[in-house]
């Protein structure tokens, strides 16, 4: 398995970076959502997730969801706990759904390139990369992520070349660099979005 595709250790990373976020957003969030409020079941689900208690997380943001089903915020997290307890088909499906409804947020679109780059599928986890930074320019793990993909797909090339010529020595010093620069770690999954416009 590549080292890219090691994605729980670059999830835990991002977590409390994006939470942070998560929290600076939601209070300035009117439109779609509403302003956060104290001891709701949004919050009690994000410190259930954020401690790896998924199943209750799950309940929270369900009852969050039942009386905001819109709410880009409650949906993502929906597809984070999933993510987690690798129901990727109901994760894809949620992201998938957040795309649509919200396309100008780039998170969604991160979180299902890095299913798909776990699945080893690097073209569209490319592509939805590429629609992470139309969505969002500034959105620097989208930017980091679109890099290691790109690598990936390098290596992929030089690996394809060498089965084709194994003594052509640039294409394998190439392909060494390459590795040596590929993270030992899934592309970054973005754990908060930022409020929708």
């Amino acid at each position: 398995m590549s080292p890219i595709l090691n994605r729980a250790a670059c999830t835990r990373c991002v977590m409390a970076l994006c939470f942070a976020l998560l929290t600076v957003a939601a209070s300035a969030q009117t439109t779609v959502i509403g302003p956060a409020l104290p001891n709701n079941d949004f919050q009690e689900a994000s410190i259930l997730y954020r401690t790896g208690k998924y199943d209750g997380a799950l309940e929270r943001v369900d009852a969050w969801l039942k009386t905001r089903p819109k709410d880009a915020r409650g949906r993502f997290l929906r597809g984070m706990i999933f993510t987690q307890q690798k129901k990727l088909d109901d994760a894809t499906r949620i992201y998938t759904e957040l795309t649509q409804d919200f396309p100008e947020l780039p998170e969604p679109y991160n979180n299902l390139a890095v299913i798909y780059a776990d699945k080893g599928d690097f073209d569209k986890a490319r592509t939805l990369l590429e629609s992470a930074v139309r969505a969002n320019a500034a959105f620097t793990a989208a930017h980091e992520n679109l890099g290691d993909i790109h690598a990936r797909l390098a290596a992929v090339s030089y690996e394809k070349a060498l089965k084709l010529d194994a003594t052509n020595k640039a294409v394998s010093a190439k392909l060494k660099a390459v590795n040596d620069m590929i993270p030992a770690r899934t592309p970054a999954a973005s754990v908060a979005p930022v409020k929708p416009k």
